[in-house]
């Protein structure tokens, strides 16, 4: 059975995933690290491994049987995960990269053909690209915003091989929104498994399960960590996708410390408290950035004039804090690395979500379609500082970009 997960998020996030029972009375389940489970006897050994197989998430009792395939630090953010996901199981793997690489492996086999986004995120983009082909599996990439076009544009992708539907929403670096429900419905009527990497939008704010999507991906070490210091991948899957998965962390023997379960739960509890800070200083800070005459546009699908805000409008229930920005064409290299290099309360790091604010510059692979801007691209992740002392940084940036002293 998963949590009955309350009718407002605030209370999922504070509430989900505890047990007195478990947890001895204590508000937080304990941290549970051990590889040997002892059993009652030849009975509770088959038992337990039924319930293992089953899929059990412990809430029935405890179905571990071996510290590989989970604890009860393990179960217990499972059991949160799944309820926020509105899904049937989930799991959680070393990396958000090993993440979005099983959820790919589950499903295919030699022969067989997949759906990427142009916009998807670049490891991922590289291991569909350089890693499937030697394993038989050939890879296209496609339009993002290919459902605009309706649904004969989604099904003349799909060939009769295709057996999964990759989607990432908004995605990276250049934030298309997708269409998700029509290419989840499409790939659903092919009989093709849909995977969405939900990093951006959270479980809080977007739930791609309840929109027809079989397997919903995030790299927890983002919002869902929240602190800079857990690297930690998630899978949730809807009760169709999940046997193959199971089956597929099963032989490969895929799992993540107690440790870092009991972060990512923590994690969880604030947040919704994060994410609102996130996004109100994203907006402060691209208020300011859409008056200065050298940015050509803000990516950003909150933002009323994004090609992308309807969709994101009619789809999620909120936003998170990380966008991008373009700068007009014409600034040369030197001035655009001096606005950043200078940059004193924005960090250069390739990571989002933590308490901490970064701007890098991205450069974009495209295959399907052509890059759309002539000018250079920054991505920020807004973190949880004063918004004046961050514009004050910026401001001092483009004093630099400009080539001022």
């Amino acid at each position: 059975m998963k949590d009955e997960a309350p009718a407002r998020p605030a209370t999922q996030l504070a509430t989900l995933g505890r047990s007195r029972a478990a947890s001895f009375d204590f508000v937080n389940p304990p941290l549970v690290r051990g590889s040997t489970v002892l059993h009652d006897g030849v009975a509770d050994l088959h038992e337990r491994v039924r319930r293992r197989n089953a899929g059990d998430d412990g809430e029935g009792g405890s179905p571990v049987t071996y510290g590989l395939h989970g604890t009860p630090t393990h179960l217990a953010f499972y059991r949160a995960l799944t309820a926020l996901e509105r899904g049937h199981r989930s799991w959680a793997f070393p990396s958000g990269l090993t993440a979005c690489t099983m959820a790919i492996l589950a499903y295919v086999r030699q022969g067989d053909h997949v759906l990427v986004p142009d916009s998807v995120y670049g490891p991922t983009r590289r291991f569909a690209r350089d890693t499937l082909p030697r394993y038989g599996v050939e890879a296209s990439f496609y339009d993002p915003r290919v459902g605009e076009a309706g649904r004969a544009a989604v099904e003349a992708l799909f060939r009769p091989n295709t057996r999964l539907l990759f989607l990432e929403s908004p995605g990276s670096l250049t934030f298309e929104m997708q269409d998700v429900p029509l290419l989840a419905a499409v790939a659903r009527a092919r009989d093709a498994i849909s995977v969405i990497d939900n990093t951006w939008a959270t479980p809080l704010y977007f739930q791609p399960l309840a929109h027809g999507v079989d397997v919903s991906v995030h790299a927890a070490t983002k919002y869902i960590g929240g602190h800079s210091d857990l690297i930690i991948g998630t899978v949730t899957c809807n009760e169709r996708a999940w046997p193959a998965m199971r089956e597929t962390v099963a032989s490969y023997g895929l799992s993540t410390s107690p440790d870092d379960c009991w972060l990512a739960l923590r994690g969880l509890r604030s947040m919704g408290a994060r994410l609102a800070q996130h996004r109100a200083t994203a907006e402060r800070l691209i208020a300011w950035l859409k008056r200065q005459p050298e940015v050509e546009r803000i990516l950003y699908p909150a933002d009323p004039e994004d090609p992308g805000h309807a969709l994101w409008r009619r789809d999620m229930s909120g936003a998170s804090g990380l966008f991008g920005g373009v700068l007009k064409p014409g600034v040369e290299p030197a001035r655009f690395a001096a606005f950043i290099d200078g940059l004193q309360l924005f960090g250069r790091g390739y990571s989002w979500g933590g308490f901490e604010s970064l701007l890098i510059p991205v450069f974009p692979e495209r295959t399907a379609t052509p890059y759309p801007w002539a000018g250079r691209l920054f991505r920020i992740g807004a973190g949880l500082e004063d918004a004046d002392d961050l514009i004050a940084d910026l401001e001092a940036g483009f004093t630099r970009l400009r080539g001022a002293a």
